[in-house]
């Protein structure tokens, strides 16, 4: 069963941020077309295999991971819910996931 996706108001926020970061860091939008596409591709994936993430230490949180990126989300019986992508490489102080 394919499931609708729905994303946080914080997790498209961060999101754009980073793809934001790469154009302005690159002088380019090639690098985050192409890491939006992947990214989307991967999310895209979790219609169909809502478990294929691994779980998380946050309450019914499963997460994704694509290169330097981790994707955490929620998956209910009809929706997947991205909570948050999230850049590794970015000082863990800074890492706020909204329940």
């Amino acid at each position: 069963m394919a499931r609708r996706i729905t994303w946080t108001k914080e997790a498209k926020r961060v999101y754009k941020e980073i793809l934001k970061f790469y154009i302005e860091r690159n002088g380019s939008k090639t690098y985050s077309i192409k890491l939006d596409k992947e990214i989307t591709e991967l999310i895209s994936l979790l219609k169909q295999y809502p478990n294929i993430g691994k779980k998380t230490d946050y309450d019914d949180l499963q997460a994704i991971v694509k290169g330097d990126y981790k994707i955490y989300y929620k998956a209910t019986g009809k929706e997947i819910n991205i909570r948050l992508v999230w850049d590794c490489r970015q000082n863990s102080e800074d890492f706020k996931l909204e329940q």
